[in-house]
């Protein structure tokens, strides 16, 4: 498919009659049916077989990189044309560093102990039962997100890596991106033989595609969706299949008054700058009122292009030249996903808990401290899906933790919680062995 065709499929589509609902639902369901068939033969390859799998899938993105590239483009086009957010114009931007870092991370996948077959316990009985809890795949994945064409790779190899089949809603913004991907995963698989139905798309159906997916229980197993609130939100309230909620992220960085000037710089420009538009990137900065790093660090951040968003006693010591405008209530609770920051000062670390407490998503929180028992004490007490003690939350991340990519940021906390990688696509099954024993 050359760039022009792709081109021509995302306007057929979006000069085309929507199909009915009957068909919606009944094109969804095929797809979900085709890949239960796929998630069986799935479940049975080998780790061989699949990481020959991703590392065909790198080369062939890596090869044709032009071709998803051209696709982008007309995405990026598309999203000017509307008025689309620079923040999420980032988001939905790949170039040829990122499409070399997708390959990368298919590779680093691959070279990842295969989850499936795992013993994660196993005993013997008294009376001679030989049992076995082993980790299996979850079965057809659903995936709804938006904007985010980079998430189709990664969802597509965890999901391959761990014998699963995946079924994706990519969104209109990334559409024309997407649908090359896609056809290059799906090429990839039918060259090393897996079944291609291992992925597949539901954009063509649109949103009504994607709420029939919400409620496809008994064919989809588990639904995850990765995005802002308004669609983790609509998906956690309006699905009948089981959901892993992953949260946005309205991330805190507590400044307490022991805190290094060069280390707390150094944090919160890599975690504010480094690249704004994602969901752990530092959203409130709590400053203690003795912190010793605080006029610094603000005049750095504002130099650094970063919009204050600062209460009346962070404006008082801002130095000479530093601008910033008035926090209000709507700011503490603001995932900005931009370079601003909302900012406050504390009296204790007890005042920075209880504002962390009332104003997070669950996500990742962070203390830049040189004090052990504060440490400590931060650690014990935040209720995040990640906690992290001098250093950037951008670490809260799939491949920054070694799990090689993420299918999101869990904020639950049943099944699985903070990235999940290739074991958070797995479930698991007792194997009981027996030589003839009856219960009495």
């Amino acid at each position: 498919m050359t760039a022009a065709d792709t081109a021509a499929v995302t306007d057929d589509r979006t000069a085309s009659s929507a199909p009915s609902p009957e068909d919606v639902e009944t094109g969804v369901n095929s797809i979900a049916d085709r890949a239960r068939v796929a998630a069986r033969r799935m479940a049975r390859a080998n780790r061989a077989w699949k990481d020959l799998a991703l590392e065909q899938i790198a080369q062939d993105i890596v090869s044709r990189r032009d071709l998803v590239l051209a696709a982008n483009a007309e995405d990026l086009r598309r999203g000017r044309d509307k008025g689309t957010s620079e923040a999420l114009l980032d988001r939905l931007t790949l170039t040829t560093e990122r499409i070399d870092g997708l390959a990368e991370a298919l590779r680093s996948l691959a070279g990842l102990p295969d989850p499936v077959g795992s013993v994660a316990r196993g005993q013997t009985l008294p009376n001679g039962l030989r049992l076995r809890q082993v980790h299996v795949p979850l079965g057809v994945v659903g995936a709804i997100y938006e904007a985010r064409p980079n998430v189709t790779v990664d969802i597509a190899g965890l999901a391959l890596k761990s014998g699963n089949a995946v079924i994706l809603r990519g969104g209109s913004a990334a559409a024309a991106t997407n649908t090359v991907l896609v056809n290059l995963i799906r090429d990839s698989l039918d060259t090393v033989g897996l079944p291609s139905d291992a992925v597949q798309s539901i954009d063509t159906y649109g949103r009504p595609g994607a709420n029939v997916l919400m409620k496809a229980r008994g064919k989809v197993d588990v639904l995850i969706p990765r995005g802002g609130r308004d669609l983790i939100q609509n998906v956690v309230t309006n699905a009948s299949v089981p959901v892993i909620e992953t949260g946005e992220g309205n991330v805190h960085i507590y400044l307490d008054e022991s805190a290094p000037e060069e280390m707390a710089v150094d944090i919160l420009v890599n975690a504010k700058t480094q690249r704004p538009s994602v969901c752990n990137t530092v959203e409130t900065l709590l400053v203690h009122k003795d912190a010793a790093a605080a006029r610094e660090v603000l005049a750095v951040l504002a130099s650094s292009g970063v919009r204050l968003h600062a209460d009346e006693r962070i404006r008082a010591i801002l130095p000479e030249g530093t601008q910033a405008v008035e926090a209000t209530d709507d700011d503490w609770g603001r995932e900005y996903m931009d370079l601003d920051l909302a900012v406050a000062m504390v009296d204790s670390m007890e005042e920075a808990l209880e504002h962390i407490r009332r104003w997070t998503t669950g996500h990742t929180e962070a203390i830049i401290t040189n004090n052990l028992a504060n440490a400590e004490r931060f650690i014990a007490e935040i209720d995040s899906a990640a906690v992290i003690v001098n250093a950037s939350t951008r670490f809260t991340d799939g491949g920054e933790l070694g799990l090689g990519a993420e299918v999101g940021i869990s904020t639950q906390k049943m099944h699985a919680r903070g990235p999940m990688g290739l074991k958070e696509l797995t479930t698991t099954k007792w194997i009981i062995q027996g030589d003839g024993q009856v219960r009495v």
